[in-house]
């Protein structure tokens, strides 16, 4: 037998994990399963004998052959178009320039042009529901050398503030974009870039921010004992006064909803709900709902913590019956409305109630139609219920199936 083929199936999965920068666990929850499902597959110990189960993880591995995954056996399976975004290339290609070297091929660039082409491009990002994947990320390279460049025609002026304050706001955003179109590892790099601007800056909600970046991108590639211990260090160090700033406090309260998400996750329930009551507190003094650095945080985002919590913690019942009281305003960032429609939908699936699942598809569709194309839990649980479809559900089913590219 050829060498290539005397590896098992376990091995190359884990191959192809460590290749894309995954951990055991994030991989594990891209496929709808729990971290112990993935080391057992690792280990040999549980065999995959499900087809769909063996798409759905060469999906999330970026193989395009499943022989590459069997050792030739199923090859020239049909998995579909590649996942990875058409624009990971080029954003993948800035990104690996040391920062000194952005700038070099563009002119001067005004606070003001920068400020606008920032501003404009969260501003798709946020509410544009079709295509705008595409549309920023075709803008993200660029953005990238304007702000650097930008900051460098600013050092020692009074522009210069503003000029990282943009930056670090631009850095942002690329590490939720990349993340959301499955990319960690760069998510990873353009977080650690904001965080290293801005605990230069000495500004501790723009350390707060940054730091929230991060710690989002630690969560979902399953680093969360790191992403709960960054959180917890930088709000020891970042406290308001009674006199903060409306951006200070809005940031510094979503550091600690995030937090609390890794905690739980962490299995560390107890640091999870007092990270959580501190984000209430927070929310009160605010009063209101906000988006200073694109945190989206008020007293809505932790009301929808706390059904999201609740659901970690796997009573996906009272996570319902909390969602009941919580009033989801439109003005909300779609892509944070989108991530709860998600998590309600979840909690559905689990409950094995079908038709309150397909509503939330259906819903999803129209609300966010490029957002669920990403979103494995979406795509599991679309599969699951095509296994047991019903009359009733059926068509609605079998379009959501259609749109994210299931079914025919």
């Amino acid at each position: 037998m050829p060498l290539q083929q005397q590896f098992t199936i376990g091995e190359r999965i884990r191959y192809y994990r460590e290749q894309r920068g995954l951990s055991q666990k994030a991989f594990a929850e891209l496929t709808g399963h729990k971290e112990n499902w993935a080391y057992k597959v690792e280990h040999d110990q549980l065999p995959i004998d499900k087809l769909s189960t063996l798409i759905t993880v060469a999906r999330v591995l970026r193989v395009k052959d499943l022989a590459d995954l069997t050792g030739g056996y199923l090859s020239g399976t049909a998995l579909g178009p590649d996942l990875e975004h058409e624009q990971v290339p080029e954003i993948r290609r800035a990104l690996s320039l040391p920062s000194s070297m952005l700038p070099l091929s563009v002119g001067p660039v005004s606070i003001e042009a920068l400020t606008e082409s920032i501003t404009g491009a969260w501003q798709v990002y946020e509410t544009q529901a079709e295509d705008r994947y595409s549309v920023v990320g075709q803008s993200l390279p660029q953005l990238l050398r304007m702000g650097h460049a930008a900051l460098r025609d600013a050092e020692g002026s009074d522009d210069e503030s503003t000029a990282l304050r943009q930056l670090i706001s631009l850095y942002g955003l690329h590490q939720i974009w990349l993340r959301r179109v499955g990319e960690p590892t760069l998510a990873r790099i353009a977080a650690d870039r904001g965080l290293a601007l801005a605990d230069n800056a000495g500004d501790p909600a723009l350390l707060a921010a940054a730091a929230w970046n991060l710690s989002c991108v630690l969560t979902s590639a399953g680093d969360v004992e790191d992403s709960v211990e960054l959180a917890r260090q930088t709000i020891a160090n970042c406290k308001p006064g009674e006199d903060a700033s409306p951006g200070h406090l809005s940031a510094y309260g979503a550091l600690h909803l995030q937090a609390a998400v890794a905690a739980v996750r962490a299995n560390q329930g107890p640091v999870a709900w007092d990270l959580f009551r501190g984000a209430e507190r927070l929310a009160a003094r605010l009063g209101a709902d906000r988006n200073d650095w694109h945190t989206c945080f008020g007293p809505t985002n932790t009301a929808m913590h706390s059904v999201h919590l609740t659901a970690e913690e796997g009573d996906t019942s009272e996570a319902l019956r909390l969602a009941d009281s919580v009033n989801v305003p439109d003005a909300m960032p779609l892509e944070r409305r989108s991530r709860y429609l998600i998590e309600l939908m979840n909690c559905n699936r689990i409950q094995r109630d079908d038709y309150a699942t397909v509503y939330m598809l259906k819903r999803l569709t129209e609300q966010s139609p490029e957002e669920i194309t990403f979103s494995p839990l979406v795509r599991e649980a679309v599969t699951d219920l095509l296994k047991r479809e019903r009359p009733t559900f059926r068509d609605d089913l079998r379009q959501v199936a259609k749109h994210i590219g299931i079914a025919a």
